[in-house]
């Protein structure tokens, strides 16, 4: 969250070392399902998927009800992000419902928002944007507001997905609530310093005034937050903001 992915995988690889030297699965399968969220926060679909599928094996071994509720989620995510697949979202559902059977509350408006990207992935921005109203809700109740900032990022990216798909003719209507969330989303990711929330945000907002034709506040807007970032220009995040800069510059 604060901006340093390099840093966060080398503690991650040498957590999974110890978990492993400690020979007990317990705590393998809880760290390999760590491991998988830190990915999938990196945006990284072909490791979300390896370390979910490694997590199952170990957790289906051992029993850890939990992971094996957790793993589905990742896993159906990186599914629909590789291959925009229906099952993904099955997945998902499975996942959330067996989480929730559990009792645990902890992250899940967090997997809600994946379960939101995914219907956007898949063409269905209203389910999304229902799925989203359900995350907020709980935030709301629980006070678990860490992934706030990219529930109301990617309710912008479903609103202007609506207007595509459904609503023409109200357009520049739904242009409007969907900068509105943005804005949202840069202020909370710099109130709790969340720098690459922060980044998902203004690339999402300035790829909007690029279509506006604002291509010089767009510009203005993410050089700065981009230019912030010392490391992890490898990740999905930092790629899609270098290629929005440069189609703007």
């Amino acid at each position: 969250m604060r901006g340093y992915p390099t840093q966060a995988r080398a503690h991650s690889a040498r957590a999974l070392s110890l978990a492993r030297h400690l020979a007990h699965p317990y705590t393998l399968a809880r760290t390999l399902y760590w491991d998988t969220l830190l990915w999938q926060l990196c945006r990284d679909a072909p490791a979300v998927r390896d370390q979910a599928d490694a997590a199952t094996t170990v957790a289906t071994e051992q029993g850890v009800g939990l992971v094996l509720a957790l793993c589905p989620i990742m896993r159906g995510w990186a599914i629909a992000v590789q291959e925009h697949s229906a099952e993904s979202l099955v997945q998902i559902r499975q996942g959330l419902d067996t989480y929730r059977a559990t009792g645990a509350e902890f992250q899940r408006p967090h997997f809600l928002a994946l379960l939101a990207e995914v219907s956007g992935l898949l063409g269905q921005p209203e389910g999304g944007l229902a799925t989203l109203d359900e995350a907020l809700t709980l935030m709301e109740q629980t006070g678990e507001r860490y992934y706030e900032a990219e529930l109301y990022r990617q309710r912008g990216e479903l609103l202007l997905l609506r207007a595509q798909k459904s609503h023409p003719t109200q357009g520049s209507r739904e242009q409007h609530e969907a900068e509105t969330c943005f804005q949202h989303a840069l202020d909370v990711s710099r109130r709790q310093e969340a720098k690459a929330l922060e980044l998902r945000a203004a690339t999402s907002l300035a790829r909007l005034w690029q279509r506006q034709g604002k291509r010089t506040e767009a510009y203005d807007l993410l050089t700065p937050i981009y230019s912030r970032f010392t490391e992890g220009f490898d990740t999905a995040d930092l790629r899609d903001a270098k290629g929005l800069l440069d189609t703007l510059s």
